[in-house]
């Protein structure tokens, strides 16, 4: 004998189901809050040099060629791992020597490549720029991007 769902049981599985996945998505919610702000951001090591460069990453539109942690334009190379690449993330002397280096020489006048123009930093906006490239290259982005050569 087959037995019939009648209105009343149809409504306590929806209102019951409904109840069941509302609850599973405010816990998702509530856990990928806690994991954004206590682990992967790396606020703690947030300086007001690292907030200096991030404004000379944003007044000098660094994002209109470059990419970092995945944003932003494709012209030219990712930065979000660049002090990795570079061999330098636990070194900011060496940072900023390098990153100081690599601006100077550009454009490099060589004819058909892709070159940053020279934007005229002072030694301070270069140290502060490469104290925020240090600081995003250590946020736990889960490993994106790749650290391959580019």
């Amino acid at each position: 004998m087959r037995e019939v769902m009648t209105k009343s049981m149809a409504r306590n599985i929806f209102y019951g189901g409904s109840l069941f996945f509302i609850i599973i998505f405010v816990g998702l919610s509530a856990h990928s809050h806690l994991y954004i702000t206590s682990t992967s951001t790396n606020a703690a090591t947030l300086t007001e040099s690292v907030a200096a460069g991030k404004r000379v990453w944003e007044d000098k539109a660094c994002i209109n060629c470059h990419t970092i942690l995945g944003e932003g334009a494709y012209f030219a190379p990712e930065v979000g791992n660049v002090m990795t690449r570079w061999g330098v993330l636990d070194d900011p002397e060496l940072a900023f020597e390098t990153l100081k280096g690599w601006m100077e020489s550009q454009p490099s006048g060589i004819e058909g490549r892709r070159q940053m123009p020279q934007f005229h930093l002072t030694d301070e906006e270069i140290r502060d720029l490469s104290n925020f490239l240090i600081w995003t290259d250590k946020i736990d982005a889960q490993d994106w991007p790749p650290n391959d050569a580019g």
